[in-house]
């Protein structure tokens, strides 16, 4: 029986993914299960019941009425020696998601988990626990990607990840786009105006999640999430709009704010510490990976100062002012006061925009951290100062894969290497690329190492004495499964700054 918990060792069924042919009503696991946010004895489990995920009004077809929900956790996929289970109630009010919060789990291990609602069975997911305070535990295989364009392309690049059988999986951003339908791509949202509404957006993410290959990813490992701009409104800045498309009200554009965010928690495998409170959602966090890794994961859409003359690329003096920051103050000291606990190997920056400086003769980018300079500055002189050794800054956004040394003072081509920045490309936004290599603007930044057109993600194996980080892509997503193959790595050794060519 799954309700209620299990002993150990507790003998049960094989698990069928064949749907329950006796069952009263329709497969309700439609969107796939998930998890995320291991720590050393626990994990979140996530589902939501939807048997016709595309209803208008976002309730997925599920009907005004709480739902029991079963959840098995295991040593084994056939679920032969459970280790924890439970029942949980998935209510209408939250679109039927669930979070569980399975604990009392051993460190460093993994386990296989499953859900049961109204006589289905779920897909079986895997997930893994850190390792125990203190210690390295395995070497870990962490993948990382951002930007998923429904519309621009295929997902094959979630199933590439999923075939590498990764620890952990992070996403930085940009999981849904907002738009509406347009014409002439290789599929098409559902609904052709842009999303406002919370019907909307949890309509637009059961569309996503419906993705085979995403779903794949989800079930192949812990995840660790940030959102971008995206998952609201391209370009948003705190909360100032961009345009002013749609025409929105101070009331709508708050409100749909909330909407936005209370439909990212109900469809991702979030802790309950991270539930939003209106319109807004605390989003940063540390997950420590024993004394190996401590994955810093930033928000920086919500506290940002808009950007500096006006967004777009451009020489501004203003991005310097020292007022000027992009996580804002108050997560810029959270960081650094984490940064400065020095309690693992690897400082690892999760975040969206990108890092290092690039500028030429037209200007910067006012989105990225070349339009909050003294801010940048702040963070990076605040890991040197604390001694931090092996900083990592791990970026999304701009749909191209990037390598990148951090050095001291940008104005020095001949400044110290301090860090370390990896910019994955997108899952399927702006579509196959072109394949390009060549590094755009090297000449006046020269600690741009690497470059690359095309859809991918990025892997990396981290281990006490290096990180290894393999540039994954794939050639075509307008059409579905093409291979991905490593176009470049590279390897940070422990202490020494620096990319190094493999």
């Amino acid at each position: 029986m799954l309700g209620g918990l299990a002993a150990a060792g507790a003998a049960v069924p094989a698990y069928s993914s064949v749907v329950n042919a006796t069952a009263a009503v329709p497969y309700p696991f439609q969107l796939g299960i998930a998890s995320g946010e291991p720590d050393a004895s626990s994990v979140v489990l996530w589902t939501r019941l939807a048997p016709s995920p595309l209803n208008a009004d976002g309730q997925g077809g599920m009907a005004n009425a709480d739902v029991a929900v079963d959840w098995q956790v295991s040593t084994d996929d056939r679920f032969t020696t459970l280790v924890a289970s439970g029942s949980v109630i998935a209510t209408y009010a939250a679109a039927h998601s669930v979070h569980v919060v399975a604990g009392g789990l051993n460190p460093d291990a993994d386990y296989f988990y499953r859900f049961r609602a109204q006589g289905h069975l779920s897909p079986v997911g895997r997930t893994r626990t850190a390792p125990a305070p203190g210690t390295n535990g395995r070497d870990l295989v962490m993948a990382f990607t951002s930007c998923s364009h429904y519309e621009e392309g295929y997902f094959t690049v979630y199933r590439r990840m999923a075939e590498d059988n990764p620890g952990v999986i992070l996403h930085l951003g940009d999981y849904i786009y907002e738009y509406g339908a347009t014409a002439g791509r290789p599929r098409l949202h559902a609904g052709t105006s842009e999303i406002v509404s919370l019907a909307d957006y949890r309509r637009r993410y059961a569309q996503y999640k419906s993705d085979p290959d995403l779903q794949a990813a989800h079930a192949a490992a812990p995840w660790i999430v940030v959102p971008d701009d995206h998952e609201i409104e391209n370009n948003r800045a705190g909360n100032i709009r961009a345009d002013s498309t749609p025409a929105l009200t101070a009331a709508q554009w708050t409100a749909r704010q909330t909407a936005a965010y209370k439909a990212y928690y109900e469809n991702m495998p979030l802790r309950p510490a991270q539930a939003p409170s209106g319109a807004s959602i605390p989003l940063y966090r540390k997950l420590p990976w024993g004394k190996l890794a401590s994955f810093h994961m930033l928000d920086t859409r919500q506290y940002r100062n808009d950007q500096a003359c006006g967004d777009g690329w451009k020489v501004c003096s203003d991005a310097d002012l020292a007022s000027r920051s992009l996580p804002g103050n108050a997560q810029e000291t959270w960081l650094l006061n984490n940064l400065a606990q020095r309690g693992a190997t690897w400082d690892i920056l999760g975040q969206q925009v990108f890092f290092a400086r690039r500028f030429n003769a037209t200007g910067a980018s006012m989105d990225s951290w070349d339009g909050y300079r003294a801010s940048r500055a702040r963070i990076q002189q605040g890991w040197v100062d604390r001694g931090v050794r092996n900083p990592v800054v791990l970026t999304g956004d701009v749909h191209r894969a990037w390598a990148s040394n951090l050095v001291a003072d940008y104005n020095n081509p001949a400044s110290a290497v301090i860090g370390q920045e990896l910019v994955t490309s997108s899952v399927s936004s702006s579509g196959d690329g072109d394949g390009a290599t060549a590094i755009p603007d090297v000449g006046t930044n020269p600690w741009l190492k690497f470059y690359n057109n095309r859809r991918g993600y990025i892997r990396t194996t981290l281990s006490p004495t290096q990180m290894r980080a393999d540039f994954r892509a794939v050639a075509k997503v307008s059409e579905h499964g093409a291979a991905a193959t490593t176009v470049k790595s590279f390897v940070v050794e422990e202490g020494r700054p620096g990319l190094q060519t493999v």
